[in-house]
């Protein structure tokens, strides 16, 4: 997991980062954990660029903790001096734990209060070897959320199965496709994805196809833009465009010039 950049829109400018599996206490409620860390030299900065994936983010910092709402348009950070983070990438079932309205999350950043959660992490990542406190953080992580969010219940899970089928199967493309595989009523997806995510489950489709389009423009130079497109499952070049224009900022073309 750790060698996976999807969502990251220029993977050569990245500090060290390491996605890391989560344990099996809290797989229900974390995708996975991410860890970053930066020695940025003075008077320069580093901006990392994401399509960050439908869901919500919790994250350590040395001097806070926040919780990230889901995001609808691509977003950035500015990396200075030399720091570091550790994110757990929340999976539906999570949500109930933090807020009763995740769409009120949608495309904000917030302080968290956790002062425990914030203090073993710290200390965690004080441990030299860079693996054994990556490992470490996990696992103060996990204790702290095993402790104190509340265990998946059967309609979290529904959520999750939700997430996982929007996220990893390219063929459903629609809110329709998602209810047949999953052999649940239209509305009832719906509502899971408005309860659980905070995003309808045609934004989560569109927010996994175009990470998807970035990394296939960024890595596969040969292949064409109306290609892609096609294979994607938008109307055309031109649908492929606008979605980079009103998401991103700019176009498929420029992107690919840029990330060569």
């Amino acid at each position: 997991m750790s060698g996976e950049n999807r969502g990251i829109l220029y993977p050569a400018r990245l500090p060290d980062l390491q996605r890391l599996a989560a344990p099996d206490s809290v797989a229900e409620l974390v995708r996975w954990f991410w860890i970053p860390e930066w020695d940025i030299a003075p008077g320069r900065t580093s901006r990392q660029h994401l399509v960050s994936f439908p869901a919500s983010n919790l994250v350590v910092q040395p001097d806070l903790v926040m919780l990230s709402g889901p995001q609808t348009r691509a977003s950035h950070r500015d990396l200075t001096g030399r720091g570091w983070a550790v994110g757990a990438l929340l999976r539906p079932a999570a949500t109930p734990s933090f807020t009763e309205a995740p769409a009120d999350l949608r495309d904000t950043v917030r302080p968290f209060d956790a002062p425990e959660l914030q203090e073993a992490v710290v200390a965690a990542m004080t441990v030299a070897d860079r693996d054994e406190r990556h490992a470490a953080a996990v696992d103060a992580f996990s204790t702290w959320l095993d402790k104190n969010f509340q265990p998946a219940t059967d309609q979290g899970r529904q959520a999750n199965d939700l997430a996982d089928l929007l996220d990893g199967d390219a063929t459903v493309r629609t809110l329709d496709d998602a209810a047949a595989r999953l052999h649940l009523a239209p509305r009832t997806v719906q509502r899971l994805a408005t309860r659980y995510v905070g995003l309808s489950p045609v934004e989560m489709i569109r927010r996994r196809r175009l990470q998807e389009a970035a990394q296939r423009v960024r890595t596969e130079p040969g292949v064409s833009l109306a290609g892609i497109a096609t294979e994607l499952g938008y109307a055309d070049h031109g649908h492929l465009t606008r979605e980079f224009r009103e998401r991103l900022g700019f176009t498929p073309s420029g992107y690919r010039a840029e990330a060569d």
